[in-house]
C-alpha cells in the first residue's frame, strides 16, 4: 500500500468548528494503521527548524559536556549514547538522545544559548496539539472530553510526559549492518514525531491486531521525512486503555540499503499517563 493511503494526512484547521470531522478521521487512522500525519497544526516550519537547530547545537557539544546530565534510569531523563539494546535485533541502536521534562535538568544557556526558552515554547505547542488530538479520542472512546488531558497533565508532580531529542549518527554501512532503531512499539500513549526533509529511515508495519514477534516476516513501509507535518502514532498504553481499539504498531529506523547514510535528527513528544493514574478501559465497569 502507498504511503498516502496507509498514513492519512489530517488537518487541524478550524479545529473547533471541524471537531466531529477531525475526530472521525483520527479514529479511522488509529483503528487501522495506528499512524497518521497532522498538518495545519499551528507550529510553523520556522519554529520547527529553530528547535532542530537547538537540538543539533546540543548534540554538537563535546561528549564530556553532554555527560554532565547523564541518563537517569529512575526518571528516564538525561543524555544517553548508544545505550538501547533492542530484543528485535539483538543490536544496539546507533543513536544518541536527550530526554527531558519540565522539571528535569536542562543544558545551560552557556552550553546551548536559547535552549530552555526555545524548547519550553516548543513543548507548550506540542502540549496544545496533543490536547486537541487526545480530546477527540477521549470522546470517541466514551470518556469525558478532558479525560486524557487530566490523565496526562504535564503540570502534575507525577507527570511522565517527555520530549526526546534524537540524533542518529551518519553511517558508512548499509542497512544490513546498521540498525538506527530496531523494531519496537512506543510504550506511552501518543507520540508526536518531527522530522527533517530528506532525513529518511522511518519504516512502519501497520495493521497488526496485537504486538508480538517484532513484526518479523511482515511488510514494513518507508515513511518519507518532511519538515512540517507531524507523524503521530499510538503507543502501547493507549492501545490497552482503549481495550485494543486503537492500534500500537511496529516501527523502526534503518540506514540506507546501499551506501552511506547521513546524520538523521528527529524530535519526539511522548504523551504518557501520569504515574498515579489508574488505567481503566471503556469496557470495564
Amino acid at each position: 500500500m502507498e504511503e498516502k493511503q496507509l498514513v492519512p494526512a489530517i488537518s487541524l484547521r478550524d479545529f473547533e468548528s471541524r471537531r466531529d470531522i477531525i475526530t472521525k478521521e483520527l479514529v479511522d487512522a488509529c483503528e487501522h494503521a495506528g499512524f497518521l500525519k497532522l498538518v495545519d497544526h499551528g507550529i510553523t516550519r520556522e519554529e520547527i527548524e529553530a528547535q532542530f537547530a537547538i537540538s543539533k547545537a546540543y548534540f554538537d557539544l563535546p561528549l564530556d559536556v553532554k555527560a554532565r546530565i547523564p541518563h537517569d534510569v529512575k526518571t528516564n531523563n538525561g543524555w544517553e549514547y548508544k545505550s538501547q539494546l533492542r530484543p528485535s535485533t539483538n543490536a544496539i541502536d546507533q543513536k544518541e538522545s536527550f530526554w527531558l521534562m519540565k522539571n528535569s535538568q536542562w543544558p545551560s544557556d552557556e552550553e546551548v544559548p536559547g535552549f530552555r526558552k526555545t524548547t519550553s515554547q516548543f513543548m507548550a505547542k506540542c502540549e496544545r496539539i496533543s490536547d486537541q488530538v487526545l480530546s477527540c479520542l477521549s470522546v470517541a472512546l466514551g470518556f469525558e472530553e478532558d479525560y486524557f488531558r487530566k490523565a496526562m497533565d504535564v503540570n502534575a508532580e507525577d507527570s511522565l510526559t517527555q520530549l526526546r531529542l534524537l540524533h542518529y549518527m551518519a553511517s558508512e554501512k548499509g542497512a544490513a549492518g546498521t540498525w538506527r532503531a530496531g523494531t519496537h512499539t512506543d510504550i506511552g500513549c501518543l507520540t508526536l514525531l518531527f522530522q527533517r526533509d530528506g532525513e529518511d529511515g522511518l519504516e512502519i508495519c501497520p495493521g497488526r491486531e496485537s504486538c508480538h514477534s517484532y513484526g518479523i516476516g511482515d511488510t514494513f513501509t518507508p515513511l518519507s521525512a518532511e519538515t512540517g507535518p507531524i507523524v503521530v502514532n499510538i503507543g502501547d498504553m493507549l492501545m490497552a486503555w482503549s481495550d485494543d481499539r486503537l492500534k500500537a504498531n511496529f516501527h523502526r529506523v534503518r540506514a540506507k540499503e546501499v551506501g552511506p547514510s547521513p546524520d538523521r535528527y528527529s524530535i519526539a513528544y511522548f504523551n504518557t499517563g501520569r504515574k498515579n493514574v489508574v488505567m481503566q478501559g471503556p469496557k470495564k465497569t
